[in-house]
């Protein structure tokens, strides 16, 4: 067959591809969906190849099109294939070679450090089951070059050269319109300041809170360690605030005497809790008499089982510092992100952007400036969306199944779950055997900065439906 000549297209032949053994009397579908990811991980089949209709495989097998049908649905949760209306089901991704359970991994679990972090994803796991991305597979790489291509043809050659330090308004007046619709928040293009994502946002923020003589922040407790140890790293002293089931404990904040603090309102980071409406009041009142809210917008897109809440910032734009980015949404590898600071900030964030970096890069800002307009963003949100609560569920029933004592947490929104458990134990040996065992978590004492209950942050958005169950019902073996 000369493919050369008619591009992507059908297999016409279940033998080019599958084994020639008739199927099982029973568990066809798990069969079938075991031998076509085999298919994929030897490059039988090569990434953009088009697989045959589940008719015509299922007459050619013998079996039922409920059982391909089903199949190409699992593999396509998995992210290895991808359903393209008319032209039918393409091969999307490839298999990652797995490692087997139970291969050792010299990670040392127990230093808290931002380093931690680069040792736990250079291991070597069968399951990762560790937050804070997104389903990277369903990165939308088709919209991104279609987008790519058309920058590279109409951009000027004179918007190559250096650039608005505050980023290009193409993309500030996308993220203007972007937040105003989908977070509430009303922001000139002019008011908006991109940056290389959350991360750079902290940083900069610090440098102006330094500057002026404060290096004190509250931060939530249990809140993210990532984000703690960053404003750590630039000097800054964290002063853990409780959260409890209405999220942020304000008079916690009033009485600690932490000038700023830093919430994580729409999808609080592990718990989950969204800041009760009542708590929203007392917070702005505490910014009122004279303090700084820093809002991380984190995961605020992703909801399944709640209305959309408001971020902070809609409703106290002056008491605010909104930060957000695309790093949940597309991919933390593009490393672009947003800052809208009050008014009495900007002036200063935007110097301080300019003495760090001169600017993002233009190029990506345009593209991504593309996939808001044309609608590319939203489509892929729903996509993603609908896979991750997939996956969320089949992480419920798991731990429901495997850890039946651990109580559940943040389960209506975001990309991971927290389970806490009523006996003590540490949970960085936990956590520690886990990754023995071939599975990453993290340990919920690592986003704590005072005791409390042990636990796992959980995430589900990088993981198969079935790598999920396996990988918690290792986490219930080891815990007994």
């Amino acid at each position: 067959m000369d493919r050369t000549k008619e591009g992507p297209s059908a297999r016409t032949k279940t033998s080019e591809f599958l084994p020639l053994d008739r199927p099982p009397a029973a568990g066809r579908t798990d069969w079938l969906t075991r031998v076509l990811r085999d298919a994929i991980a030897r490059n039988a089949v090569a990434t953009g190849e088009r697989l045959p209709a589940s008719r015509v495989l299922a007459d050619e097998l013998g079996v039922s099109r409920g059982v391909v049908v089903e199949a190409y649905q699992r593999l396509t949760e998995e992210g290895l294939l991808a359903g393209h209306g008319r032209n039918g089901t393409v091969v999307a991704g490839v298999v990652p070679t797995p490692v087997p359970v139970g291969k050792p991994a010299p990670v040392n679990l127990e230093p808290r450090s931002t380093a931690l972090f680069d040792a736990l994803r250079a291991a070597p796991a069968n399951a990762d089951l560790a937050p804070g991305l997104p389903d990277l597979s369903a990165f939308p790489r088709a919209a991104w070059l279609r987008a790519e291509r058309s920058v590279l043809a109409d951009t000027p050659s004179a918007s190559l050269g250096y650039a608005d330090p505050r980023g290009t308004p193409e993309l500030r007046a996308s993220i203007s319109r972007w937040i105003a619709r989908t977070r509430g928040v009303r922001a000139a293009p002019d008011d908006i300041v991109v940056v290389a994502g959350v991360a750079q946002a902290f940083s900069l923020l610090t440098v102006l809170l330094r500057a002026d003589g404060q290096d004190v922040i509250g931060t939530e407790d249990p809140g993210s360690f990532g984000a703690r140890n960053q404003l750590q790293s630039w000097g800054m002293h964290t002063v853990p605030i409780g959260v409890d089931e209405d999220g942020l404990r304000v008079d916690e904040l009033e009485n600690s005497g932490a000038p700023t603090v830093l919430v994580t309102p729409a999808h609080q980071f592990p718990t989950g809790v969204v800041l009760a409406g009542a708590r929203r009041a007392a917070l702005v009142a505490w910014a009122e008499r004279g303090g700084l809210i820093v809002e991380d917008d984190y995961d605020a897109e992703h909801r399944y089982d709640r209305h959309p809440t408001a971020a902070l910032a809609a409703t106290a734009p002056d008491l605010v510092c909104y930060t957000g980015s695309v790093s949940k949404l597309l991919a933390p590898a593009l490393r672009i992100g947003w800052v809208v600071a009050p008014p009495r900030l900007r002036a200063r964030l935007v110097a301080v952007k300019r003495d760090t970096d001169l600017g993002n890069a233009t190029l990506p800002q345009l593209v991504l400036a593309q996939l808001i307009d044309n609608g590319d963003l939203e489509r892929h949100l729903r996509l993603t969306r609908a896979r991750h609560r997939t996956r969320r569920d089949r992480m419920i029933a798991a731990v429901r199944e495997h850890l039946p004592s651990a109580r559940i947490h943040g389960a209506a929104a975001g990309l991971h779950l927290t389970i806490t458990f009523d006996r003590e134990f540490a949970d960085t040996d936990l956590a520690r055997r886990c990754l023995d065992a071939g599975v990453k978590v993290h340990p919920l004492s690592w986003h704590r900065q005072r005791p409390g209950p042990p636990g796992l942050v959980l995430g589900y958005a990088t993981a198969s439906p079935d790598t999920i169950s396996a990988g918690v019902a290792v986490i219930g073996r080891l815990l007994g």
